[in-house]
């Protein structure tokens, strides 16, 4: 059935604060932009949108992740040659903040990576981009051992009680679950790999090793999550938007992990 009209900037801010968004949040969304149906401006009025709603004292963040810029010899979907591997490493242009694209994450990030004013953190695969107030303390000392722990933008934000936004998309996409992950006693961990931009414009291959994140209980987490109420749930859009707090839903997380894996 087709829309009585589209949706805009205007109508989707007013979404957002039924749904109880508000000025000086900081707020990391992920988002599927086909399930808020057709807007007018497409994915530049969904940012300014979430914009307006939170303010010059607010904040935007969003994934901006390069898991292509990985080791090839994990790769599955679809695996590369063994004889590529080393070619990839040493020839694959090393990460830069201002130049590389996001991946697999959908094209709301793109659009907030570009904005005017938005900061990048520095981290080669699990980069975060932030637009407003607290964008500074988002995204700063990403530590490449910490991609999703304390010393990332998912731990700042936990800091500064920020909020998750998840507009039509479930929680297996829901990434401050893996700062719960690598909140374990022992996590397991793992190796992984990627190429970095040097001065001057050349790249070198780093390694470093950190806890393994893993959605595949993340549906189920979330479930379990949503029936201790902490969370609103409404409509942004023709989508299903849940709005939480961060701090919450890791606590909550942390301790499930530890009982249920």
């Amino acid at each position: 059935m087709t829309q009585r009209l589209p949706h805009t900037a205007r109508s989707l801010a007013a979404d957002l604060r039924a749904l109880g968004l508000a000025p000086g949040d900081t707020v990391l969304v992920h988002s599927s932009l086909r399930a808020i149906g057709f807007v007018a401006g497409l994915a530049q009025a969904v940012v300014q949108a979430l914009l307006d709603v939170l303010g010059p004292a607010g904040t935007l963040v969003v994934p901006t992740h390069t898991t292509f810029n990985s080791d090839p010899a994990g790769w599955r979907n679809p695996p590369v040659p063994p004889e590529w591997w080393p070619v990839i490493r040493e020839q694959s242009p090393g990460f830069d903040p201002a130049r590389t694209p996001s991946w697999w994450v959908g094209t709301l990030p793109e659009i907030v990576r570009k904005w005017p004013g938005a900061l990048r953190s520095d981290h080669p695969q699990m980069s975060f981009a932030a637009v407003g107030a607290q964008a500074g303390t988002v995204v700063r000392d990403h530590r490449l051992e910490e991609g999703l722990g304390e010393a990332s933008p998912l731990g700042a934000i936990y800091r500064l009680r920020g909020r998750v936004l998840l507009i039509g998309c479930s929680h297996d996409r829901n990434t401050s679950l893996h700062l719960a992950e690598c909140r374990q006693d022992r996590p397991v961990m793992t190796d992984y790999g990627a190429a970095v931009c040097l001065p001057g414009g050349a790249s070198r291959w780093v390694t470093w090793t950190a806890p393994l994140a893993d959605s595949s209980d993340f549906a189920k987490l979330g479930g379990a999550y949503e029936e201790s109420g902490a969370l609103a749930v409404g409509m942004v859009g023709d989508a299903v938007a849940r709005l939480m707090p961060q701090r919450e839903l890791v606590d909550f997380a942390t301790a499930w992990i530890r009982c249920f894996r």
